[in-house]
């Protein structure tokens, strides 16, 4: 399953916003890097006056991104996940790959199981029935159904499992927010105090040159078009939407599943949420489009530091009070 969360850095778009100290303080030189890494180009943007502090910090922060790929492709035949959706079976795990699923199973406690990484089944599904120009029946689709069920997953330090047969799991809900948050780490302990994470979700530290950095959000059915932009607060930031892996002209097959009734949701067309970590952001925009507006908003409303902008499937935006005010 291709995830990605197009939002587009909106880098020195914006009007000025930073205050007048900010405004006075000797500018420095943004470098950059990128990579290919779940199946999209990884881009790291840092603001710093040493060229070579800049350079080794991003080659860090690659190295971090691609640690995860490497970890937690479901194409990989050599990556943990692989060979654990291969063999139901995966002997002394990496710590990379335990933080995940405590997070994930910590996840689907906190949604009633909203989110799940073991919907990757369904997807499958959808994926052969629509290869042959249909929709999956209704026994195709109860058959992958059986073999979801984040309780059905069994993770220690000695080992991970599924216990079912044919069960498979995907960290793409996942996998791409924690490489933000561990690029993000890298570049930190390298001395850079300004930067700009895009691993298909968005982690940010400091700020460039004299205004904060800043996202679109792109309007669900309207391509090059933005539904919203507004600048970094610090948190992290991922978006979820029925357009970017849909089956579907109509958006009504996509690649985001209910596990309850193993179709996609039928509420919303967009979630854009803004948490403390990216790992946090990345999932619960996965969870809110299966939860629908009126329930992410809810949840949202009880966590500490996240915000959410809804977008419904007639267009409809929804902002939690502390999401970030338009540019």
């Amino acid at each position: 399953m291709h995830r990605r969360s197009f939002i587009a850095a909106a880098l020195g778009s914006a009007s000025v916003l930073g205050d007048t100290a900010q405004a006075r303080a000797p500018r420095t030189r943004l470098h950059t890097g990128a990579a290919l890494a779940f199946g999209t180009t990884v881009a790291v943007t840092v603001r710093h006056e040493d060229e070579r502090v800049a350079r080794r910090a991003i080659d860090a922060a690659l190295a971090a991104v691609g640690r995860i790929q490497r970890l937690m492709s479901i194409y990989d035949p050599g990556s943990e996940v692989f060979r654990l959706n291969r063999d139901g079976v995966l002997g002394a795990p990496a710590p990379e790959l335990l933080a995940v699923l405590r997070h994930a199973r910590d996840l689907s406690q906190l949604t009633n199981g909203a989110f799940d990484i073991t919907v990757q089944p369904l997807w499958e599904a959808c994926r052969q029935a629509f290869g042959q120009g249909r929709p999956p029946s209704a026994a195709e689709r109860e058959r992958a159904r059986a073999l979801v069920g984040w309780r059905q997953v069994e993770a220690s330090p000695e080992r991970v499992q599924v216990r079912k047969r044919g069960m498979r799991i995907t960290l793409n809900g996942l996998a791409q927010g924690y490489a933000a948050d561990l690029a993000l780490r890298a570049l930190r302990q390298h001395g850079v105090a300004h930067a700009l994470l895009d691993t298909g979700e968005f982690a940010s530290s400091g700020a460039a040159q004299d205004r904060p950095w800043a996202l679109g959000v792109p309007d669900p059915r309207a391509p090059g078009r933005l539904a919203a932009s507004f600048a970094l607060d610090g948190r992290s930031v991922a978006t979820s939407g029925d357009y970017e892996a849909a089956f579907t002209r109509d958006f009504v097959h996509h690649h985001i599943f209910d596990p309850a009734t193993g179709s996609s949701p039928a509420d919303l067309a967009s979630v854009t949420v803004l948490a403390p970590t990216a790992l946090e952001a990345d999932g619960l925009s996965t969870a809110f489009m299966v939860m629908g507006a009126r329930c992410a908003h809810s949840l949202a409303a009880r966590l500490g530091g996240v915000d959410v902008l809804t977008i419904d499937k007639r267009g409809q935006a929804w902002r939690s009070p502390g999401f970030p005010e338009p540019l």
